[in-house]
């Protein structure tokens, strides 16, 4: 099982008779986000027979199987057996550099939520690179963090629309959108960074566990 010094403990629950959850928490913690992403990577280079697909999210991995070539005893017994080599399975992350134009108009709002100038909250923001914590929920979609000395809830209020490239913040976290959608998280800037492309192979390009350096737009 995973090193608990390293990893948290994780729960397997068998869902339906076709799935089964590997979760490592209730809540987002970075030591549990950073399991999803070493197991995530250990099925790839170690797949297991009659998986069909594996399903990252931020504290838990989907692994939807075939029960006509394998049964959940046998998968159990080989994800047990994979969980013992997490703790030096991360794989070495991409850094990549996202220029930001901070003028999201409710970036005032969130540097005074948290007790900040706009300067203050930026270069707080920028400090360090963030992690790529999971992408989805809409195409290229990114959520990346963890700010967490910096955590405020999202909006009570939905906004219907915003653009691609809009810089999100909520919850101690900074998202990307790549394409126009609905969002109840703070806008705090944009950036002409796309991480979707549907006619290219893949159509994303970040993967969690890449690193992110914000940066001021020149």
């Amino acid at each position: 099982m995973a090193d608990p010094d390293i990893f948290p403990t994780p729960t397997i629950l068998a869902l339906g008779d076709s799935a089964i959850l590997v979760r490592f928490g209730t809540r987002l913690t970075d030591a549990a986000n950073r399991a999803v992403i070493a197991l995530t990577g250990l099925l790839e280079h170690h797949p297991i027979a009659g998986v069909v697909e594996v399903m990252p999210n931020l504290v838990s991995v989907l692994l939807r199987y075939d029960p006509l070539t394998t049964s959940p005893t046998l998968l159990q017994g080989e994800l047990r057996l994979r969980l013992f080599g997490l703790a030096g399975a991360m794989d070495a992350p991409a850094a990549w550099d996202i220029p930001v134009v901070f003028d999201g108009p409710d970036l005032d709002e969130v540097s005074a939520a948290l007790g900040l100038s706009q300067d203050a909250f930026i270069a707080a923001h920028n400090a360090a690179p963030s992690r790529v914590l999971a992408t989805g929920f809409a195409p290229g979609f990114v959520y990346c963090g963890l700010h967490e000395a910096m955590v405020l809830p999202r909006r009570t209020a939905v906004r219907s629309s915003v653009p691609a490239g809009s810089v999100l913040f909520a919850a101690g976290q900074t998202a990307i959108t790549a394409t126009e959608m609905p969002t109840g998280w703070h806008v705090i800037g944009r950036t002409e960074f796309r991480n979707f492309d549907a006619a290219a192979t893949p159509p994303t390009l970040l993967r969690a566990g890449d690193l992110l350096r914000f940066a001021v737009a020149p």
